[in-house]
């Protein structure tokens, strides 16, 4: 996603571009939703249920055009602990209960705040990311024993496993060169699939690990015990899976905004993947989030519309209904190749060349998210990642509070301040003046200043009572509007200058 600049002709939606491009991601979506019930430890129609349902709901109310869903590896690392633990029933229940958090978020209008993500935070988020994809696929390469504990498999399996790995991901990277008319990940697979049928390879299936029944999905609700104590296991995966979703999500579309010159309305994405999701946990399906991936093959396919991620969507269901017993013919080491270009496509690379040339606590930030990542999870790594940097720019702000002296004809004295005044920077600010030491006449210019929060108009009314206390005249300058009728409680404040005072707001926002 921060890798580099993607440049797109900028065009409108059309509906043969949509369909076409709808058609283009549906089969690219086959081994991608596959590969991440894998990961997540579930039946590959559970992947696909989730794909298919997500991509249709969300473009059809969500607040992107044009921008694709489905089943992720973001989302499905974290699913994999409370399958193994507890059941896919209680996995189905979790996404209800995420999707219900999504909504809420959307209505409360919070999707404004992905603007606070810093960049940094993102390379980190993409790089902890690929991190996590990748180490997720070394279970491909484990067997079960008659006792059910996983090992490494034998020396003739694995070699051909990993040759077959590496036809599918140089057939992936080289196609294109070839021909960008067909999806390349479609392209390796079939290949792959072709050369282990043909030359009857022994190599695992997925239908080896799980058969597909191309049934429509029926509706159900989750079996599970309603109780706290389920309630207590679920929430927290549904918080984290939340986060997640909602994060990917409009980081992506933050990126198709920019690509296309657009603006999706982060709020009510929310609401289209919450409902999504809701829907998906009522249908067998593990739920999703925005594809970063299949977002860029829409995009560069012509794909601008909401009937781009519809139609991608009704395509992928029409291959489940009438060719899931072909997809049970696709090796495994294909879908683990697949994954294995998705980790080097998302892991954000320039990122590792920029480190020495950039501020030490940007890189510190980067390298910090992604570790958390893999540690923890993508939620939890990007919140630690804005707050540090937000903690840092704080730090480097109030570092950066100063005044200019000097004395009117009328023997005052002017304090004209440079720098923003808020909670990090009132100790500077205080120390910048000697009440007991100055003249009786004192002026205060903010002219090249603001007042950012509460901690900055509490150190103008400290710094009022010292004055005053002293016997001397405070006089303010070039206050906001909103500073000045706050300020009117701390005392005789005079000569407050409103012809000139700017108007000014903190985190304006009148998006929905």
């Amino acid at each position: 996603m921060a890798a580099g600049t993607i440049l797109v002709e900028k065009k409108v939606a059309n509906p043969r571009d949509d369909l076409l491009s709808g058609l283009t991601v549906a089969l690219a979506l086959v081994p991608e939703a596959v590969a991440f019930a894998f990961v997540a430890g579930v039946a590959p129609l559970v992947g696909l249920y989730a794909a298919f349902i997500v991509a249709i709901l969300t473009a059809t109310l969500g607040g992107r055009p044009g921008m694709i869903s489905g089943a992720t590896g973001a989302l499905a690392v974290v699913m994999v602990s409370l399958v193994q633990n507890h059941g896919v029933q209680y996995l189905f229940f979790t996404v209800v209960l995420m999707g219900i958090i999504q909504v809420s978020a959307g209505v409360l209008k919070l999707g404004k705040f992905i603007r606070l993500v810093p960049h940094p935070v993102m390379l980190g988020f993409v790089n902890g990311l690929a991190i996590v994809i990748g180490l997720a696929q070394l279970e491909s390469f484990k067997v079960k024993d008659a006792a059910g504990v996983s090992q490494w498999m034998a020396t003739p399996a694995l070699i051909t496993m990993l040759l077959l790995i590496i036809v599918t991901m140089g057939t992936i990277h080289f196609f294109p060169k070839i021909t960008g008319k067909f999806p390349a990940p479609l392209a390796g697979i079939l290949l792959v699939t072709a050369i282990a049928l043909g030359f009857n390879l022994d190599t695992a299936l997925v239908g080896d690990l799980a058969s597909i029944n191309g049934s429509f999905p029926s509706f159900a609700i989750p079996n599970v015990p309603f109780t706290f104590a389920t309630l207590k296991v679920c929430l927290p995966y549904a918080f984290i899976l939340a986060a997640i979703g909602l994060i990917e999500s409009l980081m992506t579309m933050t990126l198709i905004d920019d690509i296309t010159e657009t603006r999706g309305r982060g709020n009510k994405e929310c609401v289209g993947q919450g409902v999504a999701n809701v829907v998906t946990g009522f249908f067998g399906g593990m739920g999703g989030c925005a594809m970063i991936g299949q977002s860029m093959i829409n995009i560069k396919s012509g794909g601008r519309g909401r009937l781009s991620g519809i139609s991608s969507g009704v395509f992928l269901l029409i291959i489940i209904l009438f060719a899931s017993s072909l997809i049970e013919q696709i090796p495994v080491a294909a879908l683990t190749g697949v994954m294995f270009m998705v980790v080097i496509g998302t892991f954000a690379w320039p990122s590792l060349k920029i480190l020495p040339n950039i501020p030490r606590a940007d890189a510190f930030v980067i390298i910090l998210v992604s570790a958390i990542t893999v540690w923890q999870d993508l939620a939890i790594a990007v919140f630690v990642g804005v707050i540090v940097s937000a903690l840092v720019f704080a730090w480097e702000k109030s570092k950066a509070i100063s005044a200019v002296c000097s004395i009117t004809d009328m023997g005052s004295k002017i304090y004209e301040i440079h720098g923003p005044l808020f909670f990090g920077s009132t100790t500077q600010f205080q120390r910048l003046f000697t009440p007991s030491e100055d003249k009786e006449d004192i002026i205060i210019d903010f002219i090249n200043s603001r007042v950012y929060d509460h901690s900055g108009i509490e150190a103008i009314k400290s710094l009022s009572n010292k004055y005053q206390q002293a016997g001397k005249t405070l006089h303010l300058r070039h206050l906001s509007p909103e500073c000045i009728g706050l300020l009117e409680k701390a005392g005789e404040l005079v000569e407050l200058n409103l012809l000139e005072d700017p108007s000014y707001h903190i985190a304006d926002d009148d998006l929905a």
